[in-house]
C-alpha cells in the first residue's frame, strides 16, 4: 500500500513514517510513502500558495494552480487514485473507514491550511473528504497522520490479526482495561481474575469490563452493536445488570462504591 501526502509541510508527516512500527512497515515493503511539497509547484519565485478569497472574508485559501500541479505529478487523476481532502468540514472518520480504506493500493491525502483550498480542486480531484472529529485545527497534516496511522496498520502484515481482533470498536465495543507487572502498584491490585489462569473467566471478565466502558464512555456504540447483530445474548444480560451503577464511575467517591460491586460480583 502507497500513501502520497500533499503538503505545505513535509517534516511534519516525514518523522511519522520513519519511526515505531510504521518505519518497520516501510522497511519490510509493506508500506511505501512520498511527501510531496506543494511550494515546489508555485508559479512564482516566492512560492506563493495562498490567496484572498473571492466575496471577501477573514483567512488566505490555498490557491489551485501549485495543488493541482502537485496533484498532477502523482497522477492524482488516474482511477487507481483514490484522493482524499483532510477538512473538518468532511464526513466523520471512523474505524469502519479505516478498514475500508486499507483495502485500496494507493491514498493521496491532501492537507489543507489557512481557510482551505479552492472548491474546484475538490471538484476535479477530490474522491471524498473526511474530518477526525468536530473542532478545528491549524494543521492538516495533523489531521491526514491520524487517518494514516489507523489505516496502515490493518494492511495485513503490519500487526497480528490477534492484536487487532482485541482492539477498542472491534465488535462496536471499547477495549477491556490492560494490566502488567508490577501486581501490586500504589495499593493497587491487578485483578485475581486475571491471575488464575483460567480463560473462561477471563473471557467473561473482559466482556463485562469492555461493555462497562462503552456504556461509560460510548453508549451510543451498544445501539450500533444492538443493530449490527454483534451483541450476544450473555452480553446483553450484563448489560442488564451493569447499567444499575455505571454512573457512578464519573465521582470518586461513588466510584469507591462501584468498585467494591465489582468485586462482590466476582466473588459469586
Amino acid at each position: 500500500m502507497k500513501f502520497t501526502v500533499l503538503t505545505l509541510f513535509p517534516e511534519i508527516p516525514e518523522a511519522f513514517f520513519k519511526t515505531s512500527i510504521m518505519a518497520k512497515a516501510v522497511e519490510k515493503g509493506i508500506i511505501a510513502y512520498d511527501l510531496v511539497n506543494i511550494r515546489d509547484f508555485a508559479l512564482d519565485k516566492h512560492k506563493t500558495c495562498d490567496d484572498g478569497t473571492y466575496g471577501g472574508g477573514a483567512g488566505q485559501l490555498l490557491m489551485p494552480q501549485p495543488l493541482g500541479r502537485a496533484l498532477d505529478s502523482v497522477q492524482a487523476y488516474k482511477k487507481q487514485q483514490h484522493v482524499i481532502y483532510v477538512t473538518p468540514s468532511g464526513k466523520q472518520f471512523t474505524q469502519k473507514k479505516a478498514v475500508e480504506l486499507s483495502r485500496k493500493e494507493n491514498l493521496v491525502f491532501i492537507c489543507g491550511r489557512y481557510e482551505g483550498i479552492d472548491q474546484r480542486i475538490i471538484d476535479t480531484y477530490v474522491d471524498e473528504e473526511l474530518s477526525i472529529g468536530d473542532y478545528v485545527m491549524s494543521s492538516g497534516e495533523l489531521a491526514a497522520t491520524v487517518m494514516v496511522d489507523a489505516i496502515y496498520r490493518l494492511v495485513d502484515g503490519v500487526i497480528t490479526e490477534e492484536s487487532l481482533n482485541e482492539e477498542s470498536f472491534n465488535g462496536n465495543l471499547l477495549e477491556y482495561p490492560q494490566y502488567t507487572r508490577p501486581e501490586v502498584y500504589k495499593g493497587l491490585e491487578v485483578p485475581s481474575v486475571l491471575r488464575s489462569g483460567n480463560h473462561e473467566e477471563i473471557r467473561k471478565w473482559r466482556l463485562r469490563k469492555s461493555l462497562e466502558k462503552t456504556l461509560r464512555n460510548r453508549p451510543d456504540l451498544i445501539q450500533t452493536a444492538r443493530l449490527t447483530g454483534t451483541l450476544t445474548e450473555e452480553a446483553e444480560k450484563m448489560i442488564e445488570e451493569l447499567t444499575g451503577y455505571v454512573t457512578y464511575k464519573n465521582d470518586r467517591k461513588k466510584n469507591r462504591l462501584l468498585r467494591r460491586l465489582q468485586r462482590g460480583n466476582q466473588e459469586k
